[in-house]
């Protein structure tokens, strides 16, 4: 490899690197124009392992949007980023896989009781005129954690 396509390479994760906290980023802060703009126009989202929905990444924002208002507090650490880039014939680099972990605290401000969850993100990523975007993302949430509600003490 030479040292031109080693510098690619290194620019390109730290593109893609940079629009996976861009997409975390989006969601805990309720962007959901800047949450659009990291696709592809034809991209999609899967939030079904999470209760949430598939399809288009424009209804799937709506439904974001709709279902993310129950938290005053969300933050998506998306952490173990596994990188790979297509090596296929008539791919030039041009796609991407990303992997990664996320744990994902939620606070509410209502009766609902705080959470956190985890799993596994698999982003897929297209090299566009305008960098790279998301053409799908997968959540494959593998735990949830409810605390307690805490009695209130009888008194007599």
């Amino acid at each position: 490899m030479t040292q031109r396509v080693e510098l690619a390479t290194v620019r390109d994760r730290l593109a893609v690197d940079e629009l996976i906290t861009d997409y975390a980023v989006a969601v805990d802060d309720g962007d959901w124009k800047a949450y659009l703009g990291l696709f592809v126009p034809e991209g999609r989202a899967d939030y079904r392992s999470a209760g949430g929905i598939e399809g288009e990444a424009t209804a799937v924002a709506s439904w974001l949007a709709e279902s993310m208002r129950l938290f005053t507090t969300r933050q998506h650490l998306i952490v173990n980023r596994r990188v790979r880039f297509g090596i296929w014939e008539q791919d030039a680099g041009d796609t991407a896989q990303v992997q990664a972990d996320y744990v994902a605290p939620m606070a509410t401000a209502g009766p609902a009781p705080d959470f956190v969850c985890g799993g596994r993100y698999a982003f897929a990523l297209l090299r566009t005129d305008d960098g790279w975007r998301l053409s799908a993302v997968v959540v494959q949430e593998k735990w949830r954690h409810l605390p307690e509600r805490q009695k209130t003490p009888v008194i007599n």
